[in-house]
């Protein structure tokens, strides 16, 4: 009897030792631990059906100007109040929450395409490319983007460009000002990766450069890209909100959740009337600080010098 016994346990430890997990099962099971990540991830979920479906359940409309509504405090009718102009805050702010969100995620994946693009091609080759991708990056990181992009909107503004069309050079500007610092990132993962064996194989299969760096380079540069990326979101739903706060970035009538803010301009509203700025307010702080906590998640959770 011991004699049968023995292989059937020895093929259930055989079994056990085979399922081993990939090494995205395994992140994902080290992000799921991480409590202040899920409450993160959880939080942009919420925003992000708050903000694109909300809207289709509201009985108000966006162009619903009352003025004998005009700034009135929370009520039954107007949960989050109304404006100057008697729009319901509400609604706007969900509307306004779409608007920051996309050039958010936006202007993050226009970060990722050039900077990930570039910062490969300069670890890849070397010499002559890395040299002038890399001063490039420096010129760019010398500049104050701040600035830069105020001096944009305000020429946007002298064009007199609609502002349903200005979102997508809003959007394209904060990306093309951002992509250094991934850039660096990946230009330093491709230097360590092209000094591997798996690279000195597709050598000898003679593949060709562009197969090398997009089929087997960048793919093993993911995890980098992904923390970058998600902490790049928060930055640039900030950047948004402080030039439509200063007026030069997303305008009226077009809300953000920068713009409504900033029509709380004076004393009186913002002592008298809280309404008007403190749930955008809230919303671009609850916004950003969930996201940073997703991309500490996910650098603790892919970082493989991390134990837990």
């Amino acid at each position: 009897m011991s004699a049968d016994v023995m292989p059937i346990t020895e093929n259930k430890n055989t079994k056990k030792a085979k399922a081993v997990d990939t090494p995205w099962k395994t992140a994902l099971r080290r992000f799921t631990r991480n409590k202040l990540a899920v409450i993160g991830f959880i939080t942009i979920v919420f925003m992000f059906i708050l903000c694109f479906i909300g809207p289709f359940f509201s009985p108000h409309n966006l162009y619903d100007y009352s003025l004998k509504n005009k700034n009135l405090a929370p009520n039954v009718t107007y949960w989050l109040g109304t404006d100057k102009l008697g729009r319901d805050i509400l609604l706007r702010m969900m509307l306004a929450g779409r608007i920051s969100l996309l050039v958010g995620f936006v202007a993050t994946f226009i970060t990722v395409v050039v900077g990930a693009t570039l910062g490969a091609l300069a670890g890849f080759y070397g010499k002559f490319v890395d040299t002038i991708i890399m001063r490039v990056a420096d010129i760019f990181m010398a500049l104050p983007s701040l600035p830069i992009l105020i001096i944009l909107g305000a020429v946007l503004s002298d064009l007199k460009v609609d502002p349903d069309i200005r979102i997508y050079y809003l959007m394209v500007i904060i990306g093309i000002l951002n992509w250094t610092t991934l850039a660096r990132l990946v230009r330093g993962q491709i230097l360590t990766l092209r000094e591997q064996e798996f690279m000195q194989a597709t050598e000898a299969l003679g593949l060709k450069d562009g197969r090398k760096i997009f089929k087997h380079l960048l793919p093993n540069t993911i995890p980098v890209i992904i923390v970058t990326a998600t902490l790049s979101v928060a930055g640039a739903i900030l950047t948004e909100s402080a030039l439509s706060f200063l007026g030069v970035g997303v305008v009226p009538p077009t809300p953000s959740w920068g713009n409504m803010i900033s029509a709380a301009n004076n004393l009186i509203d913002f002592r008298k009337r809280p309404w008007l700025w403190i749930p955008p307010g809230m919303c671009i702080l609850i916004t950003s600080v969930a996201i940073n906590l997703i991309g500490d998640g996910l650098r603790d959770a892919l970082d493989p010098k991390t134990k837990k």
